[in-house]
């Protein structure tokens, strides 16, 4: 079984870091321009999306990269591939608010997320950034401290969910709250490392947007799935094609997806 080089993963660690902290230097300056599909663009995103591109081809050249930023080259028979998002949430980063990631996903050759490395410079619990690494085959990390989850996930009563996402939820059964950041890695992360917040629901995304969180919801048990009960699958189109998923989805524990199915249904 072939096996990622740690000192390799701590340099790379380093690399995710500093990014972050270029973000955070930057983010007063920055200047917004748009793509042609009318999604945020930064200098930051592209100076970031080429330093990390450059550091995994030197630190693992047998592994494939993806990034928002970057042609993808597809490559099916490496034993990894990383799958960076260099920030998501920039359509927040660029207006100066405080909830963006940069974000490093590691899946499989059998398309499984299993690492990621997940820096929030200005989004922290008790202190002001966050740091979240997850090794494959390895323990979670938050803060450079192995984490436990914390709090009764299965029964829920708190929701983090994508800006657009409340036009399509029917809230009629939800006595509970919804909390809204603007970064999909943070969505998806806060059920995990918030102990009061036991659930995530999601809008179509890419890749990037979801697969480094994805990792770290699978490592403590919870999971990611559409919100018709259709299972995630991480397909070509999906992977390499830079196409959104289809649908929207739930990421919690099992008891808590189906707490989420009954009273957070998608509207008819």
């Amino acid at each position: 079984m072939f096996e990622l080089d740690n000192s390799a993963l701590d340099e790379l660690s380093k690399g995710i870091y500093e990014s972050g902290l270029l973000a955070k230097k930057m983010q007063s300056e920055i200047h917004r321009f748009y793509k042609s599909d009318g999604s945020v663009l930064t200098e930051t995103d592209l100076a970031i999306s080429k330093k990390i591109e450059d550091m995994v081809k030197n630190l693992f050249p047998n592994c494939g990269f993806i990034s928002e930023e970057a042609e993808i080259e597809v490559k099916e028979d490496v034993p990894f591939t990383f799958i960076l998002d260099p920030i998501d949430g920039t359509d927040v980063y660029s207006q100066g608010l405080p909830s963006y990631a940069v974000a490093l996903g590691i899946i499989n050759n059998e398309r499984v997320p299993v690492g990621a490395m997940i820096y929030l410079p200005r989004f922290g619990k008790g202190r002001e950034d966050m740091f979240v690494r997850l090794d494959p085959g390895k323990d979670l990390f938050v803060d450079g401290k192995p984490f436990e989850i914390q709090g009764n996930k299965d029964v829920v009563k708190q929701v983090t969910m994508g800006s657009g996402g409340q036009v399509k939820m029917d809230f009629t059964n939800f006595a509970g709250k919804v909390r809204t950041f603007g970064s999909s890695i943070i969505h998806l992360l806060s059920p995990v490392v918030f102990s009061s917040i036991q659930g995530c629901v999601n809008q179509p995304c890419f890749v990037w947007d979801i697969v480094s969180a994805h990792a770290v919801l699978k490592k403590v048990g919870m999971d990611i799935e559409y919100v018709d009960g259709e299972p995630f699958i991480y397909t070509d189109e999906f992977l390499y094609q830079k196409k959104k998923f289809k649908k929207d989805i739930y990421a919690g524990t099992k008891e808590g997806i189906k707490c989420m199915r009954k009273i957070l249904p998608v509207r008819v």
